[in-house]
């Protein structure tokens, strides 16, 4: 049997071990009290005021690869550091002028996982830290649109805003919806989707001479197909030059250069041969080389042809159509504009290497990609609205019915 005594004395160790829990939690807890100085006695330690707020939530993996970054309120962003998680490679990035925000300087890379660990002050002096280990949205998750022409580009009148995606969009009305083109010119501007992967913007007629074309392109987030998610977002600019449009007459192997309405040259060519005619319809520079190789076997004639310098060519279709110098074609023809004798191309006379005084190089040097070549008289159908930058060959009427908008 116990006494009292020993009672007593054990419900009095009890509450000796209760109290000590107590003042154990108490110390551990928010409330305990501190001096600044840290000598102990006088007010207790405040928090910094300064809030970290990284975008990228710590143990994501869809992180945005355009708007990651850190934003500080009440207070300075003191220092920042981004890396590649578990190597030392760093990214950089630059601190905003009041202190507030930090941002990458260039766009992340997909599917890639990255860390960043932020600290910064308040007006006290007291710091904040705050850190994050996630990973970018990956590639078979987002979509990304290559698009044409780029930023800070001159262009020619006839030049679409043309996006091929790497994936096939479902969600054609939200993707479009988040994408805009306007121009100083107040033109109305229409997007048209050609299938699931490509969506040209234009105007009505060609763009009006020396206007400024602002693409908007905000899809980083928006969703384009199940599970499928853009990445981008930016503006980007372009400047329509003068207005050159040169017809090309099939009949008549000649093609007459007009610019800003005043024929400036009459150049004769060779067209198509009867047994490889030229597309008719209005056709887009779309891309320059000095010299490129052209082989038949690329756009279905087998063996008929390979020549390694072409000189001056300019890209007018997908499927090879050019308009380009030929120092070839005096073997056996007659004078140019005379016989049509290519496999489709427009031929004008030009020599080896690309040097001398030639209409090829005169045309060259005086084309920008998104001028309009219009190829007439031809025995051959219009070429297709998608086959190059060439939607112009559409009526307005059916390219506003492939809007999604």
């Amino acid at each position: 049997m116990t006494s009292p005594n020993t009672a007593a004395r054990r419900a009095l160790g009890a509450c000796a071990v209760l109290m000590i829990g107590a003042l154990t939690l108490t110390a551990c807890g928010g409330n305990a009290s501190a001096t600044d100085n840290g000598k102990g006695g006088g007010s207790a330690a405040k928090t910094s005021a300064a809030k970290i707020v990284i975008s990228a939530k710590d143990g994501s993996t869809d992180a945005s690869i355009n708007t990651t970054g850190v934003k500080v309120s009440d207070g300075k962003l003191t220092d920042v550091k981004m890396t590649v998680a578990g190597t030392q490679q760093a990214v950089p990035g630059s601190v905003s002028a009041d202190g507030s925000v930090w941002k990458p300087e260039e766009q992340l890379e997909r599917g890639t996982k990255y860390q960043i660990s932020a600290t910064a002050k308040d007006k006290a002096g007291r710091t904040a830290a705050a850190n994050s280990i996630f990973t970018t949205v990956s590639s078979a998750h987002s979509f990304i649109g290559t698009y044409t022409p780029d930023n800070g580009t001159t262009v020619g009148v006839g030049m679409p805003v043309s996006f091929n995606f790497d994936k096939a969009i479902t969600n054609k009305k939200d993707v479009q919806s988040h994408i805009t083109v306007s121009s100083s010119s107040g033109q109305k501007v229409v997007g048209h989707w050609f299938g699931e992967q490509r969506l040209d913007f234009r105007p009505e007629e060609y763009w009006k001479a020396g206007s400024k074309v602002t693409m908007k392109i905000d899809l980083d987030g928006v969703q384009g197909a199940n599970g499928v998610f853009g990445v981008q977002k930016k503006t980007v600019t372009f400047t329509v030059g003068r207005s050159q449009v040169s017809t090309v007459d099939a009949k008549t192997q000649t093609m007459t250069v007009v610019r800003d309405g005043k024929t400036i040259r009459t150049v004769p060519i060779s067209a198509g041969s009867p047994q490889h005619t030229t597309y008719n319809g209005q056709m887009v520079i779309s891309e320059k080389f000095v010299q490129t190789r052209m082989n038949g076997s690329t756009v279905g004639f087998g063996g008929e042809y390979d020549i390694p310098d072409v000189p001056h060519a300019m890209r007018l279709s997908t499927s090879g159509t050019f308009i380009h110098g030929n120092y070839w074609y005096n073997k056996g023809n007659p004078p140019f504009g005379r016989k049509g004798t290519s496999h489709g191309c427009v031929g004008l006379r030009d020599v080896q290497g690309a040097k001398g005084n030639t209409p090829a190089k005169w045309f060259y040097d005086n084309s920008l990609v998104g001028d309009v070549v219009i190829v007439k008289n031809s025995p051959d159908s219009t070429i297709a609205p998608d086959n190059g930058l060439n939607g112009w060959n559409m009526a307005w009427n059916q390219w506003v019915a492939g809007s999604a908008v």
